[in-house]
């Protein structure tokens, strides 16, 4: 779940409040173990994701950097290429291990 939490710190354009309370969601989500709370949490879920939210919007206005900002376009793409990778190799072991079964 959180490989869907991405950086949100010194982008141009700046993070938006829906991208900081959709890491906080996922983040909670992720403490919880579940995606959906029962009924009888939601509320004090709900509370935990609106806390957090504003605790990243505080920290993405108030932390402060020297490095020249990055570009959401650019850092979008690396993550892609490195989940690219990623799967390309589970696809190989997947592969070298069905061959190894069927010769073996």
């Amino acid at each position: 779940m959180c490989r869907n939490i991405v950086p949100l710190h010194n982008f141009t354009p700046p993070a938006t409040d829906a991208e900081c309370h959709d890491a906080a969601l996922q983040f909670v989500r992720k403490i919880v173990g579940t995606t959906t709370p029962s009924r009888a949490n939601q509320d004090v879920f709900d509370r935990a994701v609106a806390e957090i939210t504003a605790s990243v919007r505080h920290l993405l206005d108030d932390f402060v950097t020297n490095a020249p900002p990055k570009v959401r376009e650019v850092e979008a793409a690396k993550r892609q290429a490195r989940s690219a990778e990623r799967y390309e190799a589970i696809r190989v072991f997947q592969e070298q291990k069905l061959a190894a079964r069927t010769t073996g």
